[in-house]
């Protein structure tokens, strides 16, 4: 599926051109990246078993952002300021999604901005994350090699330029913006709906709207702590085994950011994600 509203959508089926679609009940739900069963005059039937799963969760819904992902790309900037947080809890997704994730350093060329930046990004190479650096209005060759053979999510807030690194990707873009709208029929709504691209016959990138926030409902302090991936080569050495490594004694973890074998940042941002999703 290259993206959808509601219970329409856009297919491009195997060998075939592009086509609307609209789910034959509301239980369907479809979202970017899905392989679907289609029966006669556009109707789907079924969709298949996701390989992946990319979804932000509030107490009340959760948000399939996109299906069948292989590689997750977040997008930072020298400007306006990121929330390291936010990259944070979308990284946690992706650990427990399997799936490799890196961070992309846009903007760049605003040379008195750039240090700041890297300082914040610090913690996520400490913790083994790639951190790229480009400047997607003038080059995005750093980023192209991670793409290749992959379908890549693009995630980020709003205002990290990620509009400006698709086109520079896709340069005809703004022209399959405008087709999904036009088979759609969804106008301005369709803009908020995660978007599949071809890059080449072995690449895709999915772009998904930019965003605010990014729930983790439903995950406990455990699972969180699963998404952070340098705690466990530590985890094992603490007092207890359910530990949480909130404020329990003898915890391996706590004490290994002290040392700065974790770097404390991610501990702090850790313990604020959990303390946020248990006061929903």
């Amino acid at each position: 599926m290259i993206a959808g509203f509601g219970r329409s959508c856009l297919l491009r089926p195997d060998g075939g051109a592009l086509m609307p679609a609209h789910a034959r009940n509301r239980r369907l739900e479809m979202v970017a990246g899905d392989r679907v069963q289609l029966l006669e005059r556009g109707v789907i039937e079924a969709v298949a078993p996701r390989r992946s799963v990319f979804a932000r969760a509030s107490e009340f819904r959760t948000k399939v952002l996109a299906a069948n992902v292989t590689r997750v790309v977040i997008l930072a900037a020298c400007e306006p300021s990121f929330a390291d947080e936010l990259i944070c809890r979308m990284l946690v997704v992706a650990e427990r999604c399997a799936l490799p994730a890196l961070v992309a350093l846009n903007k760049i060329d605003l040379a008195a901005r750039c240090d700041a930046a890297r300082e914040r990004l610090e913690p996520f190479r400490v913790a083994g994350y790639p951190v790229i650096e480009l400047a997607a209005k003038f080059d995005v060759a750093p980023l192209r090699p991670h793409l290749q053979g992959e379908r890549t999510l693009l995630a980020g807030q709003s205002g990290m330029g990620k509009s400006t690194l698709v086109r520079a990707l896709v340069p005809d873009a703004e022209v399959r913006i405008g087709e999904i709208s036009r088979f759609l029929d969804a106008g301005r709504q369709s803009t908020t709906a995660s978007r599949l691209y071809s890059l080449d016959a072995e690449s895709e990138i999915v772009d998904t709207p930019g965003v605010s926030e990014f729930g983790l409902a439903g995950l406990s302090a455990r699972d969180i702590a699963e998404g952070f991936r340098e705690f466990a080569p530590h985890a094992s050495g603490c007092r207890f085994n359910d530990c949480r490594h909130l404020a329990e004694p003898s915890c391996a973890v706590r004490a290994a950011a002290a040392s700065g074998a974790i770097h404390p940042r991610r501990l702090e941002l850790y313990e604020r994600i959990v303390r946020l999703e248990k006061a929903k």
